[in-house]
């Protein structure tokens, strides 16, 4: 009996399974907004259950449910809609949800995430999808145009810096550049320092980049960029300069793995219109005749030569019938030694001399997760090849992100992300030992480049265009171009390590603690060489001396440790009133030491890269250390009443170690608040509405070593045992101060097809750390203080449109625009002037009291009554005894952005204007390239209707506009070149010619890309997207000759100047993407 009921209970079950499958069966539709555009990656769930798809690009989905199910759709953005499976087809429009707009949200300051409707103060966000558009070996540089008030600046060169200014430059003598972020680590994002200070000056050395450089954007899930000091007063005494908060990619909860594969490849080319262009009509020389004082040949007959030792262009004009000796004819491995040849220009110029950089970068990772914890892991090895011979870098990184809840209440998280560098033949910045430098100034317009490759190659013998003479073939100035690229390079590497770990433990419903530990530590290893026969008159070494081989190194080690214990409360007081907020203590730990030592009197065995291949006795290390420490103490409040109105509050108490210890401790408040209008107003046009006031005063803290007097240590021999510094430190130092007013803007109309953030700021940096001159009575030439004030005030303006939005088509339109006004208020009592570098060519920058952060300042002309005076003795223009004229500023006027996206079907096609108004540039480039001779304004039809560079005798030379001292016009003819003056350039003409206006226009970024339908993919692809992108692909507008505006030396204080820069590369990228 018991067997026949077990048989019945089975039959019964198999008949109860037949009929639940009999009633499930496939559900089908198309998910749309309400003007019936298609929702792609709308979550699909069978309501009760975790089972469930997502829309795909044309908005449809297919999905197994019964007639009893409940289907739950749901979009940010729009309503979630619940709807029977009833029927076989559903189709289903959603609806905007003004609410949910409101509640995107971002990453503030210690990475705490709010609601982006309840903030007072301005931040702007940028997904990774957009970082990574365009592939890029520095994801900063791919945010230019994108945030209005966000000023981008790197330098083309391999791996070099990039800068990166919010709301204009606040401190003299100190850092400015943004604080980076990245997922709770603070980082040092500035330039990595080389062995050379004077490379911010155009001196010589590297750019060995920043921080920014070491981030993988494959790895970025959103970047939020806090503007004000409002947004960043959590950081205290780090907050002056804004912040940019990187969130990574997480892992998330799913069944199974996922696996996702980026590729990328990119060639570069040089943009013609951003390097030198040369007259074609003389060649080598600073006279218009030949060299007849060597019998080349040996006929014994003295023979025409080419005066290889002139670096100019203002030698004897083109005739393809002269035969004349040059540098290969002095070479005896040269196939035309002792061999004269036609005498014309360079078949293969200069610009001959780039390549195109390769870029390759491929990415692969793993995530996944379920109700207890996620994990995403990554890595990226990316290989890249520069616009210079034997240039390339190499970059492996490794990211981790997982997070597990331990129990119900405690929850663990960890940060990992691991980067190792590996960089070759970086291009020396500057004038000394830049072969860029030769090409742009000093150039000898018949020297064909690949007859210098060919040599090099068959030789490897540093055999160049400027040698000495036929019987002395040394380097006059100029080393063989591939000679000093292959066997005067640099190299270096990087080891960097971000982290953190952190608990979470909820106390109660309304009250967590978080412990979290962060570290960002790296280590630099750079090796500078100078091969035997090489040119010795640039500075090498410790001792700068001027020697024709050497080896010099540096080690360089940096780590921060931030160790944070926070308290994080949200809790309603009643049905109107809600507080949340953040009290806190961070300790921050940061060490820097290095060591720098360098042969002395060159190599002892040739290309034995070694110190102790020194001929001499090693130079004297050269050791650095600091140690600095930051107590901080804080706490954050913000009420929020009835989800429109918001006041928040923070303070802020730092403790600093580079402070004397009763001077030591800050505070740094703010308050802001914002009135979501829309949500009284209730107008159906209105989707979002809000306005915002803030105030807050934030810090720079004084940097190390600058309140107790150090002592210089010297040999025991014949000199005093201790040296005094010449700069005098000042106990009382006490924090730069900004104090910042903010009000803005937001709007969201005609259901999110018109938007509005507008923003107005002023700030003012008070107490400004600046080191001052001094009496020499007192036993030091300058002395640090608190003084000075800098005033930045500007509107910022961020306007996005949806012009066309039907059926499978939609056209956004982004504009981003921004005006700073910067002014120097004062300096101390009496100073007008603070000199922040000087320069090559008498240029300085500086802080000048009435005018904008960075004047240039040089010669000028003198005037009479407007006009130009001119010497009556030599008939050139009279100039400025002093340099210290301004004649330009950095500054710009405003900047501005405006990125184009279309979409159409599964294709995405968009374009992005990058522009700027205004600033200034010193091009020193063109001073000494007019005056060798180079440029093609050297060369031109005179009043008389011959060349000017004929002598006056065969009626060439010219006559300058202008009048004489007597204030009668000029009448003067004088030569263009003599061989011994001139009028051209750096050898008749006052620095102020050649400053020129820094605006531009370009076409920033171009991108068209297709995502693949699954069903032709089959059921093994999630997603597969392939791209195709170009950046910097085109200069519409600029007023700066022969060069980018955009370029400069390094990041830093110092920019509005150009010596040697690297031409632009236009970019062209294939992008392929899969997830699995």
């Amino acid at each position: 009996m018991k067997l026949k009921f077990n048989g019945f209970l089975v039959l019964l079950l198999v008949l109860v399974a037949q009929l639940t499958f009999a009633q499930e069966r496939a559900v089908s539709g198309t998910v749309s907004d309400n003007a019936g555009m298609p929702l792609p990656g709308v979550s699909v769930l069978l309501k009760g259950t975790k089972s469930g798809t997502q829309t795909d690009f044309d908005g449809k989905f297919t999905i197994k449910a019964s007639t009893s199910q409940v289907l739950v759709f749901s979009y940010i953005g729009m309503k979630t809609q619940e709807i029977a499976a009833s029927s076989s087809v559903i189709n289903v429009k959603l609806a905007g949800d003004a609410q949910e707009l409101e509640g995107v949200v971002v990453t503030t300051a210690l990475g705490i995430k709010r609601e982006k409707k309840s903030l007072g103060y301005a931040t702007q966000k940028i997904d990774g999808d957009e970082v990574n558009k365009t592939p890029s070996t520095n994801f900063v540089n791919s945010m230019s145009g994108k945030v209005a008030g966000l000023q981008i600046k790197n330098n083309n060169n391999l791996g070099g810096s990039t800068n990166v200014v919010i709301r204009g430059y606040k401190s003299i003598g100190f850092n400015n550049q943004a604080l980076f972020v990245i997922d709770g680590v603070p980082v040092d994002n500035n330039e990595v320092l080389g062995n050379t200070s004077s490379q911010k000056q155009a001196g010589a050395g590297y750019d060995y980049g920043n921080a920014a450089s070491d981030i993988n954007p494959a790895d970025i899930e959103s970047v939020n960029v806090l503007k004000g000091a409002a947004a960043t007063a959590l950081y205290g005494s780090r907050a002056a300069n804004g912040a940019i908060m990187i969130t990574t990619k997480k892992g998330k909860q799913q069944n199974g793995l996922g696996v996702s594969l980026s590729s990328s490849v990119s060639i570069g080319t040089v943009d013609k219109s951003t390097f030198a262009k040369y007259q074609t009509q003389y060649g080598q020389g600073y006279f218009p005749s030949f060299r007849t004082t060597f019998d080349v040949d040996g006929n014994g007959t003295l023979d025409n030569t080419v005066r290889t030792n002139h670096d100019a262009s203002f030698g004897p004009a083109y005739d393809s019938s002269q035969m004349v000796f040059g540098w290969d004819s002095f070479v005896p491995e040269s196939s035309t030694y002792k061999t004269a040849r036609p005498w014309e220009i360079a078949k293969h110029g200069a610009i001959e001399f780039f390549e195109n950089p390769v870029v390759n970068t491929n990415t692969i990772a793993v995530n996944g997760g379920n109700d207890k914890g996620t994990f995403n892991l990554s890595y990226t090895n990316l290989s890249s090849t520069g616009l210079m011979p034997n240039s390339e870098q190499k970059k492996n990184s490794f990211l981790g992100n997982a997070s597990y809840k331990l129990t119900d209440k405690l929850t663990a998280t960890f940060f990992t992300n691991y980067v190792v560098t590996d960089t070759k033949g970086r291009n020396g910045t500057g004038y000394n030992g830049n072969i860029i430098s030769g090409f742009r100034q000093w150039w000898g317009t018949n020297v064909d480049l690949l007859e210098q490759r060919a040599i090099y190659q068959q030789t490897g013998k540093n055999y160049t265009w400027n040698a000495n003479s036929p019987t002395n073939i040394t380097p006059a100035y100029w080393n063989n171009p591939y000679f000093q690229v292959y066997e005067n390079y640099e190299s270096d590497t990087r080891n960097r390590f971000l982290g953190n770990a952190s608990l979470n433990y909820k106390i109660t419903s309304w009250l967590d603690a978080t412990g979290r530990v962060s570290v960002d530590t790296y280590s630099d290893f750079q090796e500078e060489r100078r091969a035997n026969g090489s040119y010795a008159g640039d500075p090498f070494g410790i001792a700068r001396s001027n020697e024709e081989s050497g080896y010099q190194r540096l080690n360089r080690n940096y780590s921060e440790f931030n160790y944070d214990l926070m308290f994080n409360f949200n809790t309603n007081l009643n049905e109107n009133l809600n507080l949340k907020g953040v009290a806190g203590i961070n300790i921050r730990r940061q060490q820097v030491d290095q060591i720098l030592a360098s042969t002395s009197g060159g190599l002892y065995v040739p290309k034995l890269f070694s110190l102790t291949n020194s001929v001499n006795a090693v130079e004297k290390p050269v050791e650095a250390m600091s140690d600095k420490g930051v107590n901080g103490y804080y706490v954050s409040a913000s009420l929020g009443y009835k989800d429109y109105l918001f006041l928040d509050a923070t303070l802020r108490r730092d403790v600093s170690s580079t402070l004397p210890s009763d001077n030591n401790e800050y505070y740094y408040p703010s308050v802001s608040g914002s009135y979501v209008f829309s949500n009284t107003l209730q107008q159906d046009w209105l989707t979002l509405g809000k306005v915002r006031l803030g105030y807050a005063e934030v810090g720079n803290d004084a940097p190390f070593a600058k309140t107790i007097d150090t002592y210089t240590s010297n040999s025991p021999f014949g000199t005093p045992l201790y040296s005094v510094p010449s700069t005098r430190n000042n106990p009382n130092l006490k924090p730069e101060r900004t104090k910042s007013w903010e009000a803005g803007l937001e709007l969201q109309m005609a259901q999110r097809r018109i938007g509005l953030d507008l923003s107005v700021y002023k700030t003012n940096t008070v107490d400004q750390i600046v080191d001052l001159p001094v009496s020499e009575a007192t036993g030091y030439t300058k002395l640090f203080k608190n003084v000075g004030n800098i005033e930045n005030k500007g509107i910022e303006a961020t306007l996005t449109l949806v012009p066309v939005k039907i059926d499978n088509f939609t056209w956004t339109m982004v504009t981003n625009w921004a005006k700073n006004k910067n002014k120097v208020i004062a300096l101390d009592e009496g100073i007008e002037n603070y000199q922040l570098g000087s320069f090559q060519g008498g240029i300085t920058i500086n802080a000048t009291v009435g005018q904008p952060y960075g004047t240039i300042q040089g010669s000028d002309y003198v005037y009479l009554n407007g006009q130009r005076v001119v010497d009556a003795g030599t008939g050139k223009y009279q100039i400025t005894g002093t340099n210290d004229n301004v004649i330009g500023n950095f500054t710009p006027d405003w900047t501005g952005g405006i990125n184009n996206i279309f979409n159409y079907k599964k294709f995405s096609f968009s374009f992005l204007i990058d522009m700027q108004k205004g600033g200034d540039v010193f091009s020193l480039d063109r001073w000494y390239g007019e005056g060798s001779g180079l440029y093609t304004n050297t060369v031109y039809t005179n009043d008389l209707g011959n060349p000017v560079r004929s002598t006056i005798a065969d009626g060439g030379g010219h006559i300058l506009p202008g009048v004489l001292p007597d204030g009668t016009p000029n009448t003067i003819r004088i030569e263009a070149n003599d061989g011994t003056d001139g009028s051209f350039g750096y050898l008749g003409s006052a620095n102020k010619d050649y400053v020129y206006d820094a605006s531009y226009v370009k076409l920033r970024e171009l991108t068209l890309g297709y995502t693949f339908d699954k069903k032709v993919l089959g059921g093994a692809f999630q997603e597969l997207y392939l791209g195709l992108s170009g950046s910097n692909l085109w200069i519409i507008h600029k007023n700066l000759p022969d060069a980018d505006p955009e370029a400069g030396l390094s990041a830093g204080n110092l920019q509005g100047y150009q010596s040697g820069v690297l031409p632009t590369t236009k970019t062209f990228a294939v992008n392929l993407k899969a997830k699995f």
